[in-house]
């Protein structure tokens, strides 16, 4: 009763502010009212008594719903309450750092988590980057990121989001986790294979004495080796190795650049046994089957490289790392592997209808000298084949050589274009590559593309990634001076019915030969003098050949104009970098770099031209004290130690010659290095 005298209860009830409930109570009052009516119409006495009723239910249900709203309101205060402090309490406690910016990154506020990476250092008030340099960097460098991303900082992992429109930076650590991660990516597993180059060559007129000698010291120097790497080694044969460990211990074998092939080729050059070492390493998360797959593979690609490297690919990666190669490839064939494969290659032709053979773009005399080769091999085993030459922008030589050529009218049919040669082809096709492992640098992508299933490898070249996936046939030899030189001695092992190689052709292959080997002063062995002593007795002419090689006017003075334009880097390189615009002839430019090698003191020379209006080429030669084919490979190119050559598309001069001078002055150390060690 005191309540319902007292002022509060004569006030608007809150609940009424609600429009549901208003409307709620506005229809019970109609109701009560026209019950009211009706009843007091009926019966007076009736009437009053539920008048009375209904007026006392109405005021308990406005006291009822008025004290419910009070409750409410009082218990969602009291929530707000609570939930503002447990926030406030969380911000404070959570292990997250927060940090608070101002427009001019000075730290307004950070967490109790966040202050405690700064100890006991005031922070509020300071620019972030007075206080921590590094820090301040990475948050003004990755201010515009909406993801998170990783950082370290004070040797501790974070992964830090920042919030730009309120200047907060949110740093959650994840070292214990990274520290798993890093244990993980130590962890998997790592493959390895190791040969022994010339193991056979070297013991061949050696005593079992010196055999067994030669061979404890290398299962001993390899032992040691891996034992100090932590890793596990097994000799599977006299020149055969196996390889177990974690990729912690290959990050230091990388890191140390495999010194033991130095250590082992230097020790056993002083007793006159040279031995080198090529090495195969596989890692990564694939199967143990394809682990060991994937080190095989490696391994071949380091033999197909002319051997004394390391090859380490993981199976995750696209892209191998290369290690090692710093000596020309020692002649290590036999004629019992030229034999086999010369054999082999004339079973793989009969088995063809037609047959493609196929140089290099913008070819060589050695180029087209082997596609002759390979012509008068295919002719001797009765089948019909055809010489793919892209007839656009041709050298003087071979331009001299194709007008020859007009005098065998049976040998100049057989010459097609590219185009032709498509519309040609047919599923039982077969496609001899020649002097070229990349089908991107060969006469016809596409050729090569529809005859992939049916391809055939001959080349000299160091073979690099590129490689046709499953060819019939590789006979890869690094270490010949040309691809005439292994064509040339497949004729010795031919048994045929057709006619023997003919004076254009033995010519043709023999300049090849010549131009390959600069008149038989670089990478020349007693095999290279046997080709062109049998290129000669079948009829092979000097004279012609000389006139092949004889270049016009314009090249002649085309190419004294580049070598003015040399310029000396560093120790012993010499560089050129043509005229802006003007389009050199790739052939001047090679021979350019060859000059350069004649001047003293020069011991790698560089020359960089234009070969169209978007294509920059760079000719690379060394007298061999300096591997200009690991420079080229980083540019996109390959080929040998002491020659080798790249194509740039879509670059200027200017950015070409930045990437070419930081690469010369990157290895320039190793170059040092590896001069005082010796």
């Amino acid at each position: 009763m005191k309540r319902i005298f007292s002022m509060n209860f004569w006030k608007m009830p809150e609940f009424i502010e609600n429009v549901h409930l208003r409307t709620i109570l506005f229809i019970l009052l109609v109701l009560a009212t026209i019950s009211c009516a009706l009843a007091i119409s009926i019966n007076l006495i009736l009437g009053i008594g539920l008048t009375l009723l209904i007026l006392g239910i109405i005021i308990f249900v406005i006291v009822t719903l008025d004290q419910i709203s009070q409750d409410k309101v009082s218990y969602l205060s009291e929530l707000s309450y609570r939930i503002k402090r447990s926030e406030q309490e969380a911000l404070l406690k959570m292990p997250i750092g927060v940090l608070v910016l101002n427009d001019d990154d000075e730290v307004q506020w950070v967490n109790p988590t966040m202050q405690s990476y700064f100890g006991q250092e005031a922070v509020l008030g300071y620019k972030l980057q007075d206080i921590t340099s590094e820090l301040a960097t990475v948050i003004q460098d990755k201010k515009d990121e909406t993801s998170t991303f990783e950082v370290k900082w004070q040797d501790k992992d974070f992964n830090i989001l920042i919030q730009k429109d309120l200047n907060a930076v949110y740093m959650f650590e994840i070292t214990h986790y990274a520290k798993i991660q890093k244990r993980y990516e130590d962890s998997r597993l790592v493959f390895g294979q190791i040969f022994i180059d010339n193991y056979d060559e070297v013991t061949q007129t050696m005593t079992d004495k010196n055999v067994s000698d030669l061979s404890n010291y290398i299962t001993n120097e390899l032992t040691n080796w891996a034992k100090n790497m932590g890793m596990f080694l097994k000799r599977l044969d006299e020149d055969h190795y196996f390889l177990l460990g974690y990729t912690n211990t290959l990050e230091e074998m990388e890191q140390d650049k495999f010194k033991l092939l130095d250590n082992i080729r230097e020790h056993t050059s002083k007793q006159n046994i040279p031995v080198t070492l090529s090495i195969g390493v596989a890692y990564g998360d694939a199967e143990l089957n394809e682990l060991s797959k994937l080190s095989q593979s490696n391994l071949d690609l380091a033999l197909g490289r002319g051997g004394d490297q390391v090859v380490v690919r993981g199976s995750e990666d696209s892209k191998a790392r290369f290690y090692g190669g710093k000596t020309n490839p020692m002649e290590k064939r036999t004629r019992v592997r030229a034999r086999m494969i010369s054999q082999a290659l004339q079973e793989v032709m009969r088995q063809a209808d037609e047959i493609f053979v196929m140089g290099h773009k913008q070819p060589d005399m050695d180029s087209i000298g082997a596609c002759l080769g390979i012509r008068r091999i295919a002719q001797m085993n009765n089948k019909n084949c055809w010489i793919v030459i892209d007839t656009d922008n041709l050298h003087s030589d071979i331009e001299k050589l194709l007008q020859e050529l007009e005098n065998y009218p049976e040998i100049k049919g057989s010459i097609i274009t590219p185009e032709e040669a498509l519309r040609k082809q047919t599923n039982g096709s077969l496609l001899v590559m020649v002097d070229v492992s990349k089908p991107s640098i060969s006469a016809s992508l596409e050729l090569y593309q529809g005859l992939k299933e049916h391809v055939i490898i001959i080349d000299h070249h160091r073979r690099g990634e590129e490689f046709p996936e499953n060819p019939m046939l590789v006979y890869i030899e690094p270490y010949a001076s040309s691809t005439c030189e292994l064509i040339t001695e497949m004729f010795e092992y031919q048994v045929h019915e057709g006619e023997p190689i003919n004076r254009i052709e033995a010519t043709a292959m023999l300049t090849g030969i010549i131009i390959d080997t600069k008149s038989f002063s670089l990478r020349t062995g007693t095999r290279t003098f046997d080709a062109a002593s049998y290129l000669r007795s079948v009829g092979a002419d000097s004279q012609l050949a000389q006139h092949f090689m004889k270049e016009n006017v314009t090249n002649f003075l085309h190419r004294n104009h580049l070598i003015d334009r040399v310029q000396f880097v560093g120790d012993g390189n010499a560089v050129v970098f043509g005229e802006t615009g003007v389009i050199y002839d790739p052939i001047i430019a090679a021979q350019a770099a060859d000059s350069l090698l004649n001047v003293s003191g020069v011991k790698a020379s560089y020359v960089v031209t234009y070969r169209s209006e978007n294509v920059i080429g760079i000719s690379a030669r060394s007298n061999g004290d300096s591997n200009v084919q690991i420079i080229m490979e980083q540019m996109g190119g390959g080929g040998h130690l002491s020659n080798a050559a790249t194509q740039i598309t879509d670059e200027s001069m200017e950015e070409v010659k930045e990437t070419l001078l930081n690469l010369i002055s990157q290895k320039e150390p190793d170059d040092e290095q590896n001069q005082e060690e010796e």
